[in-house]
């Protein structure tokens, strides 16, 4: 039986003190299944400011298995994953965090699911272990993009997953700019599994997902599989339309048949708040177009096949 190849990808970010570490456990778990995979381990130094880098280097010139790539700057963590994704040269793909928070030793079962009938496999958390805010707001967010996305979201699942080749080409097709891969594999549509862990501490240093960065993530999230808050504007102005007509009609009604004496100035108010909020919806009718333009930049496969007939050469 051929051996397949197993690329596992780790983006670095200040950590050097975990790096060796999670070398090191990978290379353990690695013994377990070493006759039936060959491995290369992708380090991506996503603009570290410690000695991440010259540890890798060190690490790489000991063992021929390690890639690395050192990015000039930081450019966070989803194109730190993405820089390596269009290189690895794997039959299956794994990708997983430097701080030991993402167990190597979860890999065997996850290949072992991959293995029988799916193409992705997501490591699940079992539990959060956030601060009640942090832990609060994620689970409020999810679920409020699950309801209003188009895409059916894994939760309580990060960047640690395993996919096979077909799936790693699909996504190196995918070059937009404003990428959220954990949305993006979901948008896919290939079959796809679970495992689940309980999630450990950090083993060193601090989280490299600042407030900041995690609401950047997060609206990307939105903004590129919702367009639920370009709709926003026409739902508030239809809303609106209707009460302005309703209260036109009324003071209408009250000026012509009760003979109440209303100043011109509430009439223009009326007829202001009308015209103000029929703006919103040609705002909305103006979003529409660009969003279609924004579809078509994003330069995301049309469609993609799974299987196909071995004799048809139309696909």
């Amino acid at each position: 039986m051929s051996t397949k190849k197993l690329s596992i990808v780790v983006p670095v970010y200040n950590e050097g003190n975990t790096v060796i570490l999670a070398y090191e456990e990978i290379l353990r778990v690695y013994k377990n299944i070493s006759t039936q995979y060959a491995i290369e381990i992708i380090f991506v130094n996503d603009g570290s400011r410690d000695d991440s880098w010259n540890i890798i280097d060190s690490l790489a010139a000991k063992d021929d298995r390690i890639l690395w790539l050192n990015l000039s700057r930081n450019f966070w963590h989803q194109f730190a994953l993405s820089a390596w994704y269009e290189h690895a040269s794997g039959d299956f793909v794994a990708s997983m965090d430097c701080d030991l928070q993402d167990p190597p030793a979860l890999l065997i079962p996850m290949l072992k699911e991959i293995e029988q009938w799916v193409d992705i496999v997501y490591a699940r958390r079992t539990k959060r272990t956030d601060w009640f805010f942090k832990d609060t707001a994620a689970n409020l967010y999810y679920k409020i993009l699950s309801n209003i996305s188009n895409v059916d979201i894994p939760r309580n699942v990060w960047d640690f997953r395993l996919f096979n080749r077909q799936v790693l080409e699909v996504l190196v097709r995918c070059q937009e700019w404003n990428r959220y891969l954990r949305w993006l594999f979901a948008w896919f549509g290939f079959r796809t599994s679970f495992v689940d862990y309980e999630r450990p501490e950090r083993v060193d240093g601090k989280p490299g997902y600042t407030w900041k960065k995690s609401l950047t993530l997060a609206g990307d999230g939105i903004l590129s599989f919702s367009t639920l808050p370009l709709k926003l504007w026409l739902i508030l102005g239809v809303i609106a339309i209707i009460c302005s007509t309703w209260f036109f009609w009324y003071i209408a009604y009250d000026y012509f048949i009760n003979w109440v004496d209303y100043p011109l100035y509430k009439w223009i108010n009326v007829v202001l708040f009308w015209f103000m909020w029929l703006q919103f919806v040609f705002m909305w009718i103006l979003g529409e177009y660009i969003l279609r333009i924004h579809n078509e930049v994003k330069g995301r496969p049309l469609y993609i096949v799974k299987e196909k007939t071995e004799s048809d050469t139309r696909l």
